[in-house]
């Protein structure tokens, strides 16, 4: 029986490869460095707007997606402390503090990175960025404590309800001194110290504020280490369980504080516990979990611009993840589905697609500004190539694919209709104000029914191992948005737009 079905599957896969094989030939010509074949400034401006669906708390006038209204006003109150705000990460109406200060984090290294190329759209990045750091710093207002969490995830994920309905405990979760979490802390150490770059010149005061936090916050992570799963297991696991563990944080917690700070302490804790904290392994994964890959490619930065000798070994790290990646090289160790996709894993895969396309246009940025290229195996990699791998993984997520469909809701002429988000898939207050109970709201995600609010910019967690995508409601791992598949998708768009003369 197995090898029947492992024959059928290979049957089933040569099938498919020919399908995406006959669709790709009229496809490809769009792969062309040098003719965009998409309106990127239309999907940055998209991709940016869909963190204001995502949006907790008191919502400004200036709110431009009107089918949501404020929610979670009495978060924190008990524990007696303000938690309003923030954002929810994905599809449901709990606020986990490690995705949404990783979100913050990538959302200002796209601006750090590309802001100055984004015109119009800069002052809605930074809107972005402030709603996540807003409050973070309410989060970590008490030294030696940090508010990780708010809401019963398991609670939550038995209701199916809108954000503005919500009436599971909304039960607060903390880090300290007796319970630490260096992994999340550390995180919300990078986005305060990244944010406080973003604000440098357009609003000083708040830039001051949140670096000082981001030192004392980042001392909390080094001085109590462990791990935040250990004391909060069931609550923060399996949703955002820290699997990689902390040291990767602290190593990019310090990366960014170097780059905030200047302060040599920061390069000499680098220097002193970069091994330690697993600089040179050799994963090559990056996301809301993992970021040794972001830190070497950050860290690199100081050997390759401002030639700080002793990180020379950071180039050699951040090489060794771009061979990784070259699809075809006999050195790769990337899966690509048959359509192109850098492929990962089935759940939410393409967050890794946006952070690795990001962190390929980051690097080629640091190489060229140096005159450098990366070698694998004696081949030569130049920066243009890192682009033209980069794009390709972004056009593929825009339309370019054997589905012919974009995985941005909003974006294109044919995308997902039935995304995994409760808010997005029951009925706006505007037309329906009555209260839609726990369970009831469940109608509506069981519905083939497209959804009747558009979440615009979303995207989805996207196809699978073969390119196919049902566009199912119920299966969260290829149609749940998220706030970390967007935020560093937003650096890359803003570099593409500008490429093609679209900014």
């Amino acid at each position: 029986m197995a090898l029947f079905s492992h024959f059928s599957l290979s049957l089933f896969s040569l099938s498919l490869l020919s399908l995406s094989l006959t669709i790709a030939i009229p496809v490809h010509k769009h792969h062309h460095p040098h003719i965009a074949s998409h309106n990127y400034r239309d999907a940055l401006s998209k991709s940016i707007l869909f963190f204001e669906g995502q949006r907790s708390g008191k919502l400004p006038s200036s709110q431009r997606l009107r089918w949501r209204r404020d929610s979670g006003l009495s978060d924190g109150s008990a524990m007696h402390v303000d938690l309003v705000g923030g954002y929810y990460d994905a599809g449901d109406n709990v606020k986990f503090g490690f995705p949404m200060a990783f979100t913050t984090t990538m959302l200002s290294w796209s601006v750090i990175e590309f802001g100055g190329l984004m015109k119009g759209e800069l002052g809605n990045a930074r809107e972005a960025i402030r709603w996540g750091t807003d409050y973070l710093l309410k989060a970590t207002a008490h030294p030696n404590t940090i508010y990780v969490q708010v809401g019963d995830a398991n609670k939550d994920h038995a209701c199916w309800e809108r954000p503005e309905d919500m009436d599971t405990p909304r039960t607060v979760y903390k880090i300290d001194s007796n319970s630490p979490g260096s992994d999340v802390a550390a995180e919300t150490a990078a986005a305060l110290a990244a944010a406080s770059l973003v604000f440098r010149r357009s609003d000083p005061s708040y830039s001051k504020l949140l670096l000082n936090r981001a030192i004392r916050v980042f001392g909390f992570a080094d001085k109590y280490r462990g791990s935040y799963s250990n004391g909060l297991k069931p609550y923060v696991c399996p949703f955002y369980c820290s699997y990689s563990g902390y040291q990767d944080e602290l190593l990019w917690g310090a990366a960014w504080l170097h780059k905030a700070t200047k302060n040599p302490a920061y390069l000499n804790y680098i220097q002193v516990n970069g091994q330690t904290l697993g600089a040179d392994e050799t994963d090559n994964t990056f996301g809301w979990d993992n970021k040794h890959v972001g830190a070497r490619i950050l860290i690199s930065k100081a050997f390759l611009v401002q030639n700080v000798k002793s990180l020379h070994d950071y180039k050699g790290h951040a090489d060794n993840f771009i061979c990784s990646l070259i699809p075809g090289a006999s050195f790769s160790q990337a899966q690509y589905t048959p359509g192109g996709l850098l492929f990962k894993m089935s759940d939410s895969n393409m967050q890794y697609v946006t952070s690795t396309s990001f962190l390929l246009l980051t690097y080629a940025k640091y190489l060229t500004s140096a005159s450098k290229v990366v070698t694998c195996a004696g081949a030569t990699i130049t920066p243009k190539r890192l682009r033209i791998i980069a794009k390709r993984q972004v056009d593929y997520l825009l339309g370019d694919n054997p589905m012919r469909m974009s995985y941005m809701v909003g974006y294109g002429g044919r995308y997902p209709q039935r995304i995994h988000h409760r808010g997005s898939s029951l009925p706006s207050i505007a037309t329906h104000p009555a209260k839609i109970q726990c369970s009831s709201g469940f109608t509506a995600m069981k519905s083939e029914s497209p959804n009747p609010n558009i979440l615009v910019g979303a995207v989805v967690g996207g196809p699978d191992a073969h390119d196919r995508f049902p566009d199912e409601r119920s299966d969260y791992e290829q149609s749940e948005p998220a706030t970390y598949i967007n935020a560093p998708l937003v650096g890359s768009l803003t570099y593409l737009a500008h490429s093609f003369g679209q900014l």
